[in-house]
């Protein structure tokens, strides 16, 4: 982005500012989103349900007592298998909110370089003589 003029300089910051805040409301926003996803899953069988938070943390893991009579490992592999299910649909679905956020939050402008600050002084200097 080209320097503003001197005389656009006030401008130009407030509606930096301005659009800093619009996209900061929409991170804010989507952050909120995201700590209310709830992914979930069940195995085939029915007899293991989770689920998991926006973070992908697990909230909750449900087995149905019939779920004891499998052997230590296909249960620990059914339980495992929802939990890693569960966790892939909050994260799916945390993708997608900050996905739209994204594609509705305008990129600020390039940063104004340092030739910004030098010809600002050279100009006051220019002013002053």
């Amino acid at each position: 982005m080209r320097s503003p003029a001197p005389e656009d300089d006030a401008e130009f910051l407030a509606q930096y500012i301005a659009q800093s805040r619009q996209i900061m409301r929409g991170l804010q926003a989507a952050r909120s989103a995201i700590q209310q996803v709830e992914g979930w899953a069940r195995s085939a069988d029915g007899m293991v349900e989770a689920s998991a938070g926006g973070q992908g943390a697990p909230t909750s893991l449900r087995i149905d007592p019939r779920a004891l009579r499998l052997s230590e490992a296909a249960l620990g592999a059914t339980v495992t298998a929802v939990l890693r299910a569960a966790q892939d649909d909050a994260g799916r679905q945390a993708q997608e909110i900050a996905d739209e956020v994204n594609s509705r939050t305008p990129a600020l402008p390039e940063p104004l370089d340092e030739t910004f600050v030098r010809e600002r002084v050279e100009q006051a200097a220019r002013d002053l003589l």
